[in-house]
């Protein structure tokens, strides 16, 4: 006979925080939002976040462009696996080169180039600072650069050469190899410089210092960057070909790595993860998703960095409809965090857990934190951005943006659901859809943050491990829930 669980399956709607004490230690300029990803024992390096969201592992969602944003903002995007192996690389690599501090540079001419090679060079890569070395690649000796004010499209003849339009490395000021990242802002301010070249020993171009990654850094004081200034930034993966992909995202510069399944209770998850593991031990790798103990155990003792919870709960998912398989989301965090809580008891390590899934409004963020969740992950609100790949229609009066589940026949992606190579017998488990567009990432993501914190604040936590500890939830009635939004009176406007 199937085991039944009497306990009935929630959603973060039915639930609501109780107020703690307030004092000066918790207002919201002072709260701490920073949150771990990686698992860990204490005193242990490990990743951090510097806000509780990641972006999900989907086409319509996570994209370089996306990537970039998020990491500014201090979160992280899983660039989505279901493309080739070369195009996702190609896109780690992008967010990788956009970096306040030290940029590699990839746009190279020789002297004998000409003004007709920098402009189509210009429209392919959209950089208009280009280093011109000897032989017009990385390993020359650098002999000038250009950039948009060396030359005039209406005066200059395209035929003109490279050599004629350049400043000259004689009349450059450069910085040495090693120089520190504050060293070179400083000579970038005293010299009034947009660009400082960094050369090596033989005038090889090492990196470029630019004065707007500066100024953008000072906009974008939570950016999330590694030791080298890169933005952060993670990959999806399946478990099919990650024996190929993942060297290739890895190489890339993949921080992070996180195999993608509705279902990730499975034999071919713990394989996956013990082969990463074993072959590349410093790699981190996230897995899921589960819905409770067993499956978290499961994938801890695999070696799961993080671990996703949730199977159903998205706003373009219909597992659930599909196969009769999921959980409530908060039901499901609750157990789930507690066994972490446990296995952290056990073994001394910390393993982080993301709630994916079930999050509709800014408040299901706060009580997701609050029953034991270090970071969210989203799909949906995302997606509504000018940085998502969905293209902005407008329908009616109003604007949206494109927004497609995995499991939809839009994605086709088989790897993500099927247990089968035969694409033939596949069901859908997402949908085709639109949501309401909503404007720049940046803007939008400050207001959650606001929010976050002013709930954190009235619950008497200044971080979101006090939070968890802090925290007093109560369950609410469906009346309870309808007195909690605007009642009984008329409106002046849908939006509130």
């Amino acid at each position: 006979m199937a085991k039944l669980y009497n306990e009935i399956s929630r959603t973060f709607n039915e639930y609501l925080l109780i107020p703690n004490l307030s004092t000066p230690l918790c207002i919201p300029d002072k709260i701490d939002l920073t949150t771990p990803i990686t698992r860990f024992r204490t005193g242990e390096a490990h990743i951090r976040l510097n806000i509780p969201f990641v972006s999900s592992i989907m086409q319509a969602v996570s994209d370089n462009k996306l990537a970039i944003s998020l990491a500014r903002c201090g979160g992280l995007s899983f660039i989505y696996g279901a493309q080739t192996i070369d195009s996702q690389a190609e896109m780690i690599r992008k967010v990788k080169k956009f970096k306040s501090g030290f940029v590699v540079c990839d746009s190279y001419l020789s002297p004998e180039h000409t003004l007709n090679d920098i402009l189509r060079l210009k429209e392919d890569t959209g950089h208009s600072t280009i280093a011109v070395t000897s032989n017009g690649n990385s390993d020359g000796i650098l002999t000038g650069i250009i950039t948009s004010r060396d030359y005039r499209i209406s005066r200059d003849s395209l035929d003109k050469k490279v050599c004629h339009i350049m400043t000259p490395f004689e009349a450059l000021i450069t910085g040495r190899d090693g120089i520190l990242l504050n060293e070179a802002n400083d000579l970038i301010w005293a010299n009034k410089l947009n660009c400082l070249p960094i050369v090596n020993e033989k005038q090889q171009l090492v990196h470029m210092v630019f004065r707007k990654d500066y100024e953008a850094h000072k906009e974008n004081p939570f950016e999330l960057l590694d030791e080298k200034k890169s933005l952060l930034v993670g990959a999806g993966i399946n478990t099919y070909d990650y024996q190929d992909r993942v060297p290739a995202l890895l190489e890339a510069g993949a921080d992070i790595l996180c195999l993608d399944s509705s279902d990730g209770y499975s034999t071919w998850q713990y394989d996956a993860i013990t082969y990463i593991k074993s072959n590349f031990p410093k790699a981190y790798i996230g897995a899921g998703n589960v819905v409770d103990a067993e499956g978290f155990r499961y994938l801890a003792d695999a070696g799961a960095d993080f671990v996703k919870v949730g199977i159903g709960g998205g706003s373009i998912c219909i597992t659930r409809e599909q196969k009769g398989i999921g959980r409530g989301q908060a039901t499901s965090i609750l157990e789930v965090a507690c066994a972490r809580d446990r296995y952290k008891e056990e073994t001394g390590i910390y393993i982080p857990i993301c709630s994916d899934g079930g999050i509709v409004y800014d408040n299901h963020i706060a009580i997701a934190l609050a029953m034991g969740a270090d970071f969210v992950m989203m799909g949906r609100y995302f997606a509504r951005f000018d940085e998502s790949p969905g293209k902005k229609l407008k329908r009616g009066n109003e604007y949206v943006k494109e927004y497609w589940g995995e499991g939809s026949n839009r994605a086709k992606n088989w790897q993500r659901y099927s247990m089968s190579a035969n694409k033939d017998t596949l069901f859908e488990e997402g949908v085709d859809s639109y949501v309401p567009y909503a404007g720049a990432l940046k803007d939008n993501l400050s207001v959650t943050i606001s929010k976050i914190k002013s709930t954190m604040s009235s619950c008497g936590a200044a971080s979101i491990e006090e939070f968890q500890k802090k925290a007093r939830i109560t369950l609410v009635s469906p009346i309870s829930i309808r007195e909690g939004g605007a009642h009984d009176i008329i409106l002046k406007d849908k939006d509130y």
